[in-house]
């Protein structure tokens, strides 16, 4: 099976507004090609998530088409509103944060990579932190760094985040344990690194400040609770896994799935009544 190599980049906020519309191509990859199931399928998996990796992330993106389809309007009132000082200072701090590269050779990056695997399969030793376990959790290789240089060390925060805050929920989603799952799944940790992409877009949070109402409402969440990003990132994961069993998708929908989950996030996010990140309906998926 032969697939189209991608140019990879090291996404900034400045990099996160370039556009590729790829989904003609996926689509046909997905009418022309039937998938099927060997003994020997382990080298077509790994080729099968570099290929959902590299076609999520990076400057050909298809996420970068998907801001031009999403129906939340902008206006003049979204740029004239002030922070708090303690939005603002929440704010700048969680932007510091998704500025900050991935470095394979820093030990508290390492650290927090090692705690991922422990909080993922806490009874099976990991042989090292390039390994072709990490494959098992959805990674396209044996080295996870190359997934993180699409979002950062933010995308590492989020999944650890995830899987201390609600273990119960990170290992359903991790272990596929909820409903009739498709034969070819999506892979849990590159899903991971994508969802955080697409919340730091859906947010605007390369912006001074956010220029829309779902973006201006999670501030004053932030203001409530310095956490509310790493929360919002479990929510959307549970909400993606719930669009996925619900619109039976399989590998190659995940763009449809991501954008639904998107559409819905920023529905809750406008509506006028939330004060607190748990009074989103999708927390109750927690």
């Amino acid at each position: 099976m032969r697939l189209r190599k991608r140019k990879r980049c090291f996404p900034s906020c400045s990099s996160l507004r370039k556009v590729d519309e790829d989904e003609i191509y996926w689509r046909q990859r997905k009418e022309d090609e039937e998938l099927e199931w060997t003994p020997n399928s382990t080298h077509l998996i790994s080729q099968l998530t570099q290929c959902f990796t590299n076609a999520m992330v990076g400057s050909r993106s298809w996420i970068g088409g998907l801001l031009h389809r999403i129906n939340i309007k902008q206006s003049e009132k979204f740029l004239d509103y002030s922070l708090s000082p303690v939005e603002e200072e929440r704010l700048r701090r969680l932007q510091e944060r998704i500025q900050v590269s991935y470095d394979e050779t820093r030990p508290d990056h390492q650290e927090s990579l090692r705690a991922l695997w422990e909080c993922s399969f806490p009874n099976v030793s990991l042989e090292g932190l390039v390994s072709d376990q990490w494959k098992d959790m959805g990674w396209q290789g044996s080295n996870p760094s190359t997934d993180f240089r699409g979002c950062g060390f933010i995308s590492l925060e989020n999944l650890l985040f995830f899987a201390r805050k609600y273990p119960a929920s990170f290992h359903r989603l991790l272990l596929k344990k909820d409903g009739t799952r498709a034969t070819w799944e999506y892979p849990f940790a590159a899903a991971g690194v994508n969802i955080s992409f697409m919340l730091i877009q859906m947010l605007d949070l390369c912006s001074e400040k956010p220029r829309s109402l779902p973006g201006m409402n999670f501030v004053k969440l932030l203001g409530e609770n310095e956490e509310a990003f790493d929360v919002l990132y479990c929510i959307a994961f549970e909400m993606m896994d719930a669009q996925w069993l619900a619109m039976h998708a399989s590998y190659m929908d995940f763009n449809e799935v991501l954008q639904a989950t998107r559409i819905q996030l920023e529905r809750e996010l406008s509506l006028e009544d939330i004060n607190k990140i748990q009074e989103l309906p999708a927390y109750n998926l927690l």
